[in-house]
C-alpha cells in the first residue's frame, strides 16, 4: 500500500500523485541519477556549510556578514569551497546508503503500521521518522570520516602569514596543522590518531543526525498533509456551490507545498538539534592543549568551553546559516528526490494484446 496515495478526510477531495514505493524503482537509474542530481545540490549549498562550520568553531560571536567578508577578503571565493572535493566524493556513497535505507525502511515500516490499524497520517509519520533515523545511521558510517576531513579543510586558512594571522582572529582555537588536500588530511589524521581520529565525534554525530532526521521526516509528512488539508478546506469554503471532488493540483502546486513543508520541517529540526551539532563540529575540528601537546577534546570539555563562552547562546552560533542551509538543502532535496523517484520508476509493460 502506498501511504501517499490515501488522504485524510480533511484533504479527501484533493487527489495527489500516488507515492512511488521502493519496489517500483529502477535501482540502477535511481542511484546513478541521484548521484548526479545531489552532487549539483551540494555544489550550490557548500558555501553556506563552510560559513556555518566556521561560526561554530569560533570562540566569539561573529555575524554571518563579517564572517563572509573575512573569508572573501582573505581567501577569495576559493575559501568558500575548501574541502569541497573531499565532501563531494563522500556525498555520493553516503547518499546512496541514505536513499536505499530510507526507501526500504519507509516501505517496510509503512506496511506494518497500516496493518496494525494506525490512521494514514500517523502511519506515515511513524514510517518517515523510523526511515529517517535508520538512513542517518547508515549514512554516518561513511559520512563521519568525510565530515572530519572536510571540516578540517573548511576551517584551514591560506598559507600566507598575513592572511593566516587575520583569519586566526576570526576562527581561533583551531589546530592549524597544514593539509594540502583531502588525501593529505586523511593520511595525517590517520597517522596521528589512528582510525579513531577519522571517527572522532561519531557518537555525537549519531545523536545529532538520527533524531534530526527522524524529527525532519516526521515533521515533513505531517506538515505536508496539514497544508493540503487546509488547502482543501479553503477550496471548499471558497466555492461551496461547486464540488471540488476530483481536484488534482498541478505539478507547480505540488512542488510549492513540498518546498514549504521541507522549510518548516527544517526550522523545527534545526532548533531542536543545534546544540548537538555545535558540539559535534567542535569535537571533530578543535583540539585541547595539555603540557604543550594537543589531544582530542572530550564532550564534557567541549560543553564546559561553550558554557564559558556564553552558555546556551554559544551553542546556537551558526543557527542562521544552518537553518538556511537545512531549509535550502531540504527544499531542493525533497523536490529533487521526488522528481528522481518519478524519473526512476520502472516502465510499465503493456499487456499483450
Amino acid at each position: 500500500m502506498s501511504l501517499g496515495a490515501a488522504e485524510d478526510d480533511s484533504a479527501s477531495e484533493i487527489h495527489l500523485p500516488a507515492d512511488v514505493d521502493w519496489h517500483m524503482l529502477d535501482k540502477s537509474k535511481f542511484f546513478l541519477l541521484g548521484a548526479a542530481l545531489f552532487s549539483g545540490v551540494s555544489t550550490a549549498l557548500y558555501p553556506v556549510v563552510v560559513l556555518k562550520t566556521r561560526q561554530q568553531v569560533s570562540s566569539t560571536q561573529v555575524s554571518c556578514f563579517n564572517m563572509s567578508f573575512a573569508i572573501m577578503r582573505n581567501e577569495g571565493l576559493r575559501g568558500f569551497y575548501r574541502g569541497f572535493g573531499t565532501s563531494l566524493m563522500g556525498t555520493i556513497p553516503a547518499r546512496a546508503l541514505y536513499m536505499g535505507a530510507l526507501e526500504v525502511t519507509k516501505s517496510s515500516v509503512g506496511t506494518v503500521t497500516v496493518s496494525l490499524g494506525f490512521s494514514d497520517t500517523t502511519a506515515t509519520a511513524i514510517a518517515n521518522a523510523v526511515a529517517g533515523m535508520s538512513s542517518a545511521l547508515a549514512a554516518q558510517v561513511v559520512w563521519t570520516p568525510i565530515d572530519v576531513v572536510s571540516q578540517r579543510l573548511m576551517v584551514q586558512t591560506s598559507s600566507n602569514n598575513n592572511v593566516s594571522n587575520s583569519s586566526r582572529n576570526v576562527v581561533p582555537n583551531v589546530n592549524f596543522c597544514r593539509y594540502s588536500n583531502g588525501l593529505d588530511a586523511f593520511r595525517k589524521i590517520l597517522y596521528a590518531d589512528g582510525l579513531r581520529g577519522l571517527y572522532r565525534g561519531f557518537g555525537i554525530s549519531i545523536l545529532t543526525y538520527a533524531p534530526s532526521n527522524a524529527v525532519w521526516w516526521a515533521s515533513y509528512s505531517v506538515t505536508n498533509r496539514l497544508i493540503w488539508g487546509g488547502f482543501g478546506c479553503y477550496m471548499g469554503k471558497k466555492d461551496e456551490s461547486h464540488s471540488i471532488n476530483g481536484y488534482r493540483p498541478d505539478s507547480k502546486a505540488v512542488v510549492a507545498v513540498q518546498g514549504l513543508s521541507a522549510a518548516m520541517a527544517s526550522g523545527v529540526s534545526a532548533l531542536i538539534t543545534m546544540p548537538l551539532d555545535t558540539i559535534k563540529t567542535r569535537l571533530q575540528v578543535l583540539d585541547a592543549e595539555e603540557n604543550g601537546r594537543t589531544k582530542p577534546l572530550t564532550v564534557l570539555q567541549t560543553m564546559k568551553n561553550l558554557v564559558k563562552e556564553g552558555g546556551l547562546p554559544a551553542c546556537y552560533r551558526g543557527l542562521g546559516p544552518r537553518w538556511a542551509s537545512m531549509s535550502m538543502s531540504a527544499t531542493t532535496m525533497i523536490t529533487t528526490y521526488e522528481f528522481l523517484k518519478r524519473l526512476s520508476t520502472k516502465s510499465q509493460k503493456n499487456p499483450a494484446s
